[in-house]
């Protein structure tokens, strides 16, 4: 499955130990991570002036993000009327990347996402999604 994973979700994965490290982890050991040049921008901006990580971990957090599938930024955006027009294009580069799963934290997205044409979850939505077991034949959820 293709999974994109917003920067709120990648923050967490390397500022901090907790589910969202354990659920980067997972994305990459059993799906194709895919990441966006707008997410990376503003992981590195977020990294640097609001966490004070040193540049050279930056350089090293951005060269393994890099080693999987990064998407350019789209031409557009989608014009869905998201409040914070960043999101428009986090939806947009998702979108671009043919993701099955946009993983964010951000509530404005997560509130809107019956409109949006890609399957949006939260990132305990996305772990438990994954950590369930399947049903069996004729089971019902």
């Amino acid at each position: 499955m293709k999974v994109f994973l917003d920067t709120n979700v990648l923050v967490g994965a390397f500022a901090a130990r907790g589910l969202c490290a354990d659920l980067l982890r997972y994305v990459l050991a059993e799906h194709e991570l895919l990441v966006g040049e707008v997410v990376l921008a503003e992981l590195r901006r977020v990294l640097t002036d609001r966490l004070g990580v040193p540049a050279a971990a930056v350089a090293e957090i951005e060269q393994l993000l890099r080693s999987q599938t990064v998407v350019p930024r789209p031409p557009h955006h989608l014009a869905l009327g998201l409040r914070d027009p960043d999101d428009e294009w986090v939806v947009a580069s998702a979108k671009a990347g043919g993701a099955e799963a946009l993983v964010t934290g951000d509530d404005d997205i997560l509130a809107e996402r019956q409109r949006l044409s890609i399957p949006v979850y939260s990132p305990r939505e996305f772990w438990e999604s994954q950590r369930r077991p399947p049903l069996e034949e004729g089971e019902t959820s």
